[in-house]
């Protein structure tokens, strides 16, 4: 069990940082109190407590890179539960760098010859429900993407020259689905084909037991953000899986010059912090966790039904991992304030903060903030409402 100061997402130090000048006031940029969740575009999350001082160490001497991914990949593939892993850019670089292993095996002929799939293999399979914007990992590798919504077309579309099937491991809280074809039946087909499965679990923490699951299930590549939950460097990834596969995707990526992937560069200060990002992060209490969001978002929803024709309710939890939501509505028309309008003036006053905006309601995703940004949002919510 941690101490408590440690199971808090940010403690201290972040609402001390808050309060000081910043290189961001240098720039004239305003931070913002996330209320949207792990969004790249807004950072992500905030790196952990004590990795800056471990990345800037590592900086400080010359290493050699396979070496170092080498001995990094041993614990990583430990805590995953896999055969080996590797530090990529982001999971959308392990997607692409797990395709390409998937094409070229260890081949460096083949390596050097990506996107041109000559000789090669020329199809992944996804189900038609899995595609989203982040298989455009896998496309960039030249292949061909096949749409599969049953186990029989699944079984069908295997016998083709499929190197691979992508499979969308989280799953978001709006889709009223559950997977056509869930992954054990996936992999019952997929391995009696030879045709390894990659999963995307970039939207699978917390908690950190998903990913060694999907070890102990026999999934051939797994993605793992690590700049999100894991509050690693936001442009680290792990790519974890079968040891050759996971040899073959180092092939294909920095520093091997004549290769697909290398311009997905990782450095060595980005290996060393996810590294101990992870190492943490396994042994999160995360009920812990859990029950500070949970506060948080009961204390939203308490405050926000207080102001007039305002409905605050939860939104349902994900089918993979529990993210506390907080839906707000009101009649747009009888308060004169459409969702629009909150939105801009959230992001617009002090402190700023983010949210989700629908159709008709906004959206506070209480996932990695720092014990008392809700009373910040509870109090700019009343004066927008009540000014």
């Amino acid at each position: 069990m941690l101490a408590a100061a440690a199971m808090l997402p940010f403690g201290k130090v972040g609402v001390a940082a808050r309060k000081r000048g910043s290189i961001y006031q240098e720039l004239g940029i305003r931070p913002l109190i996330n209320f949207q969740g792990t969004h790249t575009t807004i950072g992500a999350s905030k790196i952990r407590e004590g990795l800056h001082e471990a990345m800037e160490e590592a900086s400080r001497e010359y290493v050699s890179l396979e070496e170092l991914q080498e001995k990094i990949g041993e614990r990583l593939s430990r805590l995953c539960g896999t055969e080996s892993a590797m530090v990529t850019t982001g999971a959308a670089g392990a997607i692409c760098l797990g395709t390409c292993a998937c094409l070229t095996g260890e081949d460096t002929a083949k390596v050097r010859r990506l996107p041109d799939l000559l000789g090669m293999k020329t199809q992944v399979v996804i189900q038609k429900r899995h595609r989203n914007g982040y298989d455009h990992a896998v496309r960039n590798t030249g292949v061909k993407i096949v749409e599969v919504e049953t186990r029989a077309e699944l079984e069908a579309a295997v016998r083709g020259p499929v190197a691979m099937m992508y499979f969308l491991g989280g799953s978001s809280h709006d889709w009223e689905w559950e997977t056509p074809i869930p992954l054990a039946e996936c992999l019952e087909v997929t391995k009696k084909a030879g045709v390894p499965l990659m999963v995307d679990a970039a939207n699978m923490l917390p908690p950190w037991g998903n990913i060694p699951k999907l070890g102990a299930q026999g999934v051939e590549l797994i993605a793992i953000s690590g700049g999100k939950h894991m509050r690693g460097p936001q442009c680290s990834g792990i790519l974890a899986g079968r040891k050759d596969l996971i040899r073959a995707s180092w092939l294909n990526s920095n520093p091997h010059s004549d290769s697909l992937g290398r311009p997905m560069k990782v450095g060595r200060e980005e290996m060393v912090g996810v590294w101990l990002a992870c190492e943490q992060y396994a042994k999160l209490d995360f009920e812990a966790l859990d029950r500070e969001s949970a506060r948080q978002a009961d204390f939203l929803i308490a405050e926000f039904n207080k102001l007039k024709g305002v409905k605050a309710e939860r939104t349902p939890f994900d089918l993979t991992r529990r993210v506390h939501r907080v839906k707000v509505s009101w009649d747009e028309t009888g308060r004169g304030l459409t969702v629009a309008d909150v939105e801009k003036q959230l992001r617009a006053g002090e402190p700023r903060i983010c949210v989700i905006r629908g159709k008709q309601w906004l959206e506070f995703t209480v996932f990695m903030n720092e014990p008392g940004d809700e009373k910040l949002a509870a109090k700019r919510m009343r004066e927008i409402f009540r000014g």
